[in-house]
């Protein structure tokens, strides 16, 4: 059986207590904030949207996410279920622009706290680029994770390459703070 150490997620383990009560799940408090780039909102659909993770296995890891609060796919409607979909394959394309992985890989946590995740009553798909080698003795041996950019970059690379898609119907340039987009990237996809 193959093991998949991430002994750099520790942070999040013991991560201060304020921090773990969120007034509500932060899936559903991040979106109503007003500027995504603080909230780390790097593109919006009609029903779902795409967040980085604050603690990435790797640059460009990002979250797919219904708006709408629910743990069961079963729960959202086609058309949700059809814009999160799309959203994924608009992430990946902007992934594929903005880092040029070797691969992705895409996994979900179902079953809550029995599958791993850390938010199990929020719906979401993990998206991971990948490059051939990137796991190295650092995480296994040394128990660190390098990560090789900020999160703030990440966000502006991502946002740039969300914002060539052909779906992008706002590129959310038109707020920025100190030459940075401060809204996301707005999607919309025809029928």
């Amino acid at each position: 059986m193959e093991q998949v150490f991430a002994p750099w997620r520790i942070e999040w383990v013991e991560r201060d207590p304020e921090e773990k009560n969120v007034e509500g799940c932060p899936f559903c408090v991040l979106p109503e904030r007003e500027e995504d780039r603080e909230s780390r909102i790097v593109a919006r659909g009609e029903h779902a949207f795409v967040i980085l993770n604050n603690y990435p296995y790797n640059p460009g890891h990002v979250m797919i996410v219904p708006y709408r609060h629910t743990g069961e796919w079963g729960d959202l409607t086609d058309a949700e279920l059809l814009d999160h979909a799309r959203l994924k394959v608009a992430a990946i394309d902007a992934l594929d622009e903005a880092f040029h992985p070797d691969g992705v890989n895409a996994g979900e946590n179902l079953g809550g706290d029995a599958a791993g995740g850390s938010i199990d009553d929020h719906v979401h798909t993990h998206l991971v680029p990948r490059w051939s080698g990137d796991t190295n003795f650092m995480p296994v041996i040394g128990e660190t994770k390098v990560i090789v950019e900020a999160l703030e970059d990440t966000y502006d690379r991502l946002h740039e390459a969300f914002a060539s898609l052909p779906a992008a119907t706002d590129d959310g340039e038109s707020e920025r703070d100190d030459d940075h987009p401060t809204r996301a990237v707005r999607l919309d996809f025809d029928d």
